[in-house]
């Protein structure tokens, strides 16, 4: 089972990937939580400072560097963060384009398989056809996923 998001819901699918072991539901009967890939659109990743004011709407207002690092999902990748796919355009304006990176560097770091893809062009929200370039981004999704899809 994977997880696909795109801006705000990439954070969602993002955080699910990195803290799949928390306990913040009941399971009884030890289901494995971890999503098995990720694919992940110009996604919010990080709620530091830097890179995003996003942690006021997830945490709070009075959000400790602590939470904040916590929840940047970047600074919580492991070699068991599931495999993941991004792709964003480097001229965002919504969401800064180092959340991708970031994140993508943090999962070469530990191992994880992971691609990335950067268009020039394209802005936030492009969805599944980014209209500024010939290339889509769907294409390259799907050999990568050739792995998963049997």
């Amino acid at each position: 089972v994977g997880l696909m998001g795109f801006a705000a819901v990439g954070y969602v699918a993002a955080v699910a990937g990195t803290h799949y072991k928390d306990n913040v539901i009941p399971n009884d009967k030890h289901v494995n939580l971890r999503p098995d890939f990720m694919v992940l659109a110009y996604p919010v990743i990080s709620l530091t400072d830097s890179l995003s004011m996003f942690a006021r709407t997830v945490i709070g207002p009075d959000a400790t560097p602590e939470k904040k690092a916590l929840y940047s999902n970047e600074l919580q990748v492991t070699k068991d963060t599931p495999p993941a796919f991004l792709v964003q355009a480097k001229d965002d304006k919504a969401v800064d384009v180092r959340n991708s990176i970031y994140f993508y560097r943090a999962l070469q770091k530990n191992g994880v398989r992971s691609e990335i893809h950067l268009y020039e062009k394209g802005g936030h929200g492009f969805g599944l056809n980014n209209k500024m370039s010939d290339e889509k981004w769907t294409d390259w999704l799907k050999v990568w996923m050739k792995g998963y899809l049997k």
